[in-house]
């Protein structure tokens, strides 16, 4: 284990779960200056140009990060898997996001972004497992029922990840910036999806 990893294991988790074939994941609080290099480099990849930080610099990132950070309903998470960092995972509560003025978003709601860091080496099943923990994580939560995303409706590469896990195509939306394709997926749609 190297020093970067040894930080990212001796950090706080707000939520851990070992997730079958990968290793444990862990959802650490996003740091924004500790962590402004990291997501930096994710963000800037042409790969992540659906996330909307592309012609960002890193403090301009670091920012958006501290005003996430100091809101009570929307959280950003640097995800760990097995020790190694493997993305950024933001939760929101949709009725207090502007995309509540998109799509009648109830109480029972919960709101995702999910951007994955780059693979060094594909895993297979690596997103369906961690959408997975994501999932279980977010619906842990008994008030909430019912988890919402809203990918780029360009980005056909993740609203086929979402869809193939389950989650059913809504309506699509203009958000400010993009026009969004809303997903959603019911918990008792995910608790009844086939195990592995």
């Amino acid at each position: 284990m190297n020093s970067a990893d040894a930080a990212f294991e001796a950090r706080d988790a707000l939520y851990e779960e070992d997730l079958p074939g990968l290793g444990k994941l862990r959802l650490l609080r996003l740091a924004p200056d500790g962590d402004a290099d990291l997501v930096h480099g994710w963000v800037k990849e042409e790969r992540a140009r659906f996330w909307g930080m592309n012609g960002m610099g890193r403090d301009e990132v670091r920012d958006i990060y501290l005003f996430l950070d100091s809101l009570d309903t929307h959280h950003g998470y640097l995800m760990t898997v097995a020790g190694q960092p493997a993305g950024i995972f933001q939760t929101y509560e949709p009725r207090q996001d502007p995309v509540a003025d998109a799509y009648p978003a109830r109480a029972e709601d919960t709101g995702m972004h999910l951007l994955l860091a780059p693979a060094t080496q594909p895993v297979p099943n690596f997103t369906t497992t961690l959408l997975s923990g994501l999932v279980r994580f977010l619906l842990s939560d008994p008030a909430k029922d019912r988890v919402v995303a809203e990918p780029d409706a360009r980005n056909n590469k993740a609203i086929a990840r979402f869809t193939g896990f389950g989650f059913e195509a809504g309506p699509k939306v203009q958000l400010a910036g993009k026009e969004a394709q809303l997903v959603f997926l019911s918990r008792e749609k995910f608790e009844s999806r086939p195990a592995g």
